[in-house]
């Protein structure tokens, strides 16, 4: 009973961290580019009363006699689907349909990734995220520049007065990983670089590594499926319910126990 207590509260602990991602979930529905994390659980190690395999007669083996010890939680996967667009109008908005991710210069000099394509201009006229982040390749627009365009293939241009034609201001470049999911979260919309997501793979949108295209004036929503998340939250509720009436019920069964030698 003591072992069930141990198990059934492994199963509580479990649950929480389950909650505690669908919670994060649900408070970045709105934020652009966002990418829906799903816990995922392993068991833990086995009592071996019997070994599996143990002979039982000459003739047989034994089927075994183990018994668990409980659950935790194992890893976060990073649910990559694509999130829906939001028409902004907004020129300086750049949504990604398909593979890959806009890359982005920090302050400390690293580079991290993201989806969220809502750039803004600074006072030098320089691509930059909400967050005053730098977008690489760096894409400098003048200040009386105007009907900025971004294709579909990254090329941005915007007309300057006193030229006939539109001057191309730079191409954006997009990064992919061979595994995406590993890429770790540091917040801002921020993804960075690990062991697990692999070396980047840079290349213009469209190109022929597989990069996805560009839309200009759209945002991509968060992937996160609102209903889905609130079916979650339940069976994390009852998963934890039951859980904890198993605790209930092994006290019940020590209460007993005591009540023996009274």
């Amino acid at each position: 009973m003591i072992r069930a207590l141990y198990t059934a509260a492994s199963g509580m602990s479990a649950q929480q961290a389950n909650l505690d991602t669908v919670a994060n979930n649900l408070a970045n529905s709105a934020t652009a580019g966002f990418r829906e994390r799903r816990l995922q659980f392993e068991d833990m190690i086995y009592q071996n009363v019997i070994v599996p395999g143990s002979p039982e007669s000459p003739q047989t083996d034994s089927a075994g006699l183990q018994i668990g010890l409980g659950t935790k939680s194992a890893a976060a996967e990073m649910i990559m689907k694509q999130g829906d667009f939001n028409n902004t109008s907004n020129p300086l908005d750049v949504a990604i349909q398909g593979t890959g991710f806009f890359q982005i210069s920090r302050p400390d000099g690293t580079l991290a990734y993201t989806r969220a394509g809502n750039f803004h201009l600074t006072n030098q006229g320089m691509l930059v995220t909400s967050e005053g982040d730098t977008l690489l390749p760096a894409i400098s627009i003048p200040s009386n520049a105007t009907d900025i365009t971004i294709s579909q293939y990254g090329v941005v241009s915007a007309k300057i007065p006193g030229q006939t034609t539109p001057a191309q201001l730079g191409t954006i470049q997009l990064a992919t990983f061979a595994n995406p999911g590993g890429l770790n979260s540091i917040g801002g919309n921020l993804l960075t670089q690990t062991e697990a997501s692999g070396n980047p793979i840079t290349d213009t949108p469209g190109g022929t590594s597989g990069m996805g295209t560009l839309q200009q004036g759209y945002l991509e929503n968060s992937n996160v499926d609102v209903v889905a998340e609130f079916v979650q939250m339940i069976l994390a509720q009852r998963a934890y319910e039951s859980n904890s009436k198993v605790v209930h019920v092994a006290d019940d069964m020590y209460s007993q126990i005591n009540g023996l030698i009274r």
